[in-house]
């Protein structure tokens, strides 16, 4: 099956990191809401190798999402699905939160598809009021 997630992410103190060729990015402390499409080769798998990489199991970088999951000190608390729909650029757009520079838009036109968030039960119920479903654990 595939379609577009959104991933809910904790970061619980300001870090500073290189992102890939984005380079340094700073995160504040705060929640983080990730939109990502997964109409590629294993649809949701990809969902699966994002908390992979976020559990510790996987160490290979191929999305700017990577270097965020792969930090020892963030958590993904949540990942909400929206199956065979085509939605990323809109629910980037349409989501509570500020998005971050250029991060995991270097496709497209949006100003970035990672958003600091108000707080994790916000975005929640805005992607579920949005027609996502949580992705349990598989």
């Amino acid at each position: 099956m595939s379609g577009t997630y959104v991933l809910v992410i904790d970061v619980p103190r300001t870090t500073s990191f290189e992102v890939g060729a984005l380079g340094e990015y700073t995160f504040d402390a705060g929640t983080y809401a990730y939109v990502g499409s997964a109409f590629g080769p294993g649809g949701f798998s990809r969902v699966e190798r994002h908390r992979d990489l976020a559990a510790g199991e996987r160490d290979t970088r191929h999305w700017h999402i990577d270097y965020l999951l792969g930090r020892p000190e963030t958590t993904l608390e949540t990942a909400i699905i929206f199956p065979d729909a085509d939605r990323e650029c809109e629910l980037a757009a349409q989501l509570p939160g500020t998005p971050v520079d250029g991060f995991g838009a270097s496709d497209c036109g949006c100003a970035g598809h990672l958003l600091a968030a108000p707080d994790a039960d916000t975005v929640c119920e805005a992607a579920i009021d949005a027609g996502g479903v949580i992705d349990e654990v598989r």
